[in-house]
């Protein structure tokens, strides 16, 4: 199921010619959602590579296909609404990442929504399979939770001293639970200590990096999440200020 990004732009492509029976009023030029829980300014690469996927699959925007963006700004709780407003616009398919793609789907039974996740699609409730995905969700999952032993390991080479590990999370998050789960054994298996640190906006990770002096961990641990994403240079920046080792998905 994972794939690269070019082809998944290009299974978004593909979705705007899906036989959706809801879709039989849609005007002659076919309307995309895109849905994303950060801000254009995060992901510009990640954009250019979107159009340059539809253009790939013979679709350019103002010419035959019209784009529909909805952008969070990192506030997951208007990611209902937003979903709504776009199947009350009855675009033709929805683009979500990671935190919009459950409320895309509350949203919507019909509308075909494309998504790319870091979280098992299976195990979140967005498919019934890997094989048979099933309703009206289809998309990638990057895998990258498999990859928290790893990249523990990584702390422990580069702070050979490593004892104590503090976790951050975004708790309103898909992944929070994953890396909970994948990221505590791991952390007993190497003999660390985790501290557990939840920030879901750019105040509470000051909160978090200001109980530094009192938690005093050897290395951070970063959860990989679409907001870390976002705030990823106020993250290097706090962690260059305590002088701490971070590893990070970003």
């Amino acid at each position: 199921m994972s794939i690269k990004r070019r082809e998944f732009i290009t299974l978004l492509g593909g979705a705007a010619a899906w036989p959706v029976a809801a879709r039989a009023q849609q005007p002659a030029m076919p309307v995309v959602g895109f849905l994303n829980s950060a801000s254009p300014e995060v992901f510009p690469d990640r954009l250019r590579a979107f159009h340059r996927g539809l253009k790939d699959s013979g679709f350019v925007e103002g010419e035959n296909v019209a784009i529909v963006y909805r952008w969070a700004e990192d506030q997951y709780d208007r990611l209902p609404e937003l979903a709504a407003d776009l199947v009350r616009r009855r675009v033709a398919a929805i683009a979500v990442n990671t935190p919009a793609a459950l409320p895309a789907k509350a949203a919507t039974a019909s509308i075909p929504i494309v998504f790319i996740l870091s979280e098992d699609p299976v195990r979140t409730g967005l498919v019934a399979s890997l094989a048979h995905p099933g309703g009206n969700l289809t998309g990638i999952n990057l895998v990258s939770g498999e990859l928290t032993a790893k990249r523990l390991e990584l702390l422990r080479e580069l702070v050979p001293s490593l004892a104590r590990v503090a976790v951050i999370v975004s708790p309103v998050s898909l992944n929070a639970e994953t890396t909970l789960r994948d990221v505590e054994p791991a952390a007993r298996a190497m003999g660390l200590q985790t501290d557990i640190l939840n920030a879901s906006t750019s105040r509470e990770i000051d909160t978090a990096f200001a109980s530094f002096v009192g938690r005093r961990p050897d290395a951070l641990f970063v959860a990989s999440d679409p907001l870390f994403t976002s705030r990823r240079v106020q993250l290097a920046n706090w962690a260059a200020r305590h002088g701490i080792p971070m590893v990070s998905s970003t």
